[in-house]
């Protein structure tokens, strides 16, 4: 069962996303596990000082190494397994990308580090993550919301987390990546009249055309024709 070990500062960020849809399901059917830590708990100060000011000068706080440092011990200590990766978010990382995604759903433990404020103490990057991440070329306020992106991308390819297994079969790559195509879904047309409220006027893009359709192909029940279709239409995620 893969395990998630977060380290933050702002643990109830979390409390509302691992308790909704399918990463609730999964951590109630043990298929995964999260685990949140406060990195506060790893402070001996009476103030719980996660923070400090940065050498040289500068505006804002940076956090210490030396609740981090503490923290990643604790809980590599807990596990026995080498498969574990420890990772910083950071906007300097390396893009996060579907492939990564596979070789870590691969391992037993992740251990994610959220910074906050201007950054972390840059000894965390050097000496105790194997990864720095991003998920995008711009900086965020904290690492929480990369690491949900990291845990959900992660945990829909633990076998059961979508329920049937064939729904990840026919869209991964042998390469890893991911297959995305357009999906329509009843009605087979969508009349804009009957959704536009009376004396009010639809927007330009919409006015262009009284009706969208789904495409006829998707229509025909000829799977070879809805596969050539959707090969022709579909995007590879890597």
């Amino acid at each position: 069962m893969p395990k998630f070990d977060i380290i933050t500062i702002f643990p109830e960020i979390f409390s509302s996303y691992l308790s909704e849809s399918l990463i609730s399901r999964a951590i109630k059917k043990k298929l995964i596990k999260v685990n949140i830590h406060n990195l506060r708990d790893w402070t001996f100060d009476k103030h719980k000082t996660v923070d400090d000011r940065p050498f040289g000068g500068g505006l804002g706080m940076v956090i210490k190494i030396e609740p981090i440092y503490r923290a990643v011990q604790s809980l590599k200590s807990k596990i026995k397994s080498q498969k574990s990766k420890i990772i910083l978010f950071t906007p300097r990382g390396k893009k996060f990308n579907q492939k990564m995604a596979y070789q870590f759903s691969k391992l037993d433990q992740l251990i994610l580090i959220c910074g906050r404020y201007e950054g972390v103490d840059e000894r965390v990057a050097k000496h105790i993550a194997d990864i720095e991440l991003s998920i995008g070329e711009y900086d965020l306020m904290g690492g929480e919301l990369p690491a949900m992106v990291v845990i959900e991308t992660v945990a829909r390819l633990i076998p059961g987390v979508l329920g049937k297994p064939q729904l990840l079969k026919e869209r991964i790559t042998k390469e890893k990546g991911f297959i995305e195509y357009p999906q329509y879904t009843r009605p087979e047309v969508f009349e804009l009249s009957k959704h536009t409220k009376k004396g009010k006027t639809c927007p330009p893009k919409f006015c262009k055309a009284k009706a969208w359709r789904v495409p006829k192909v998707l229509l025909s029940g000829n799977h070879k024709k809805i596969e050539e279709w959707r090969k022709k239409h579909r995007k590879i995620i890597e």
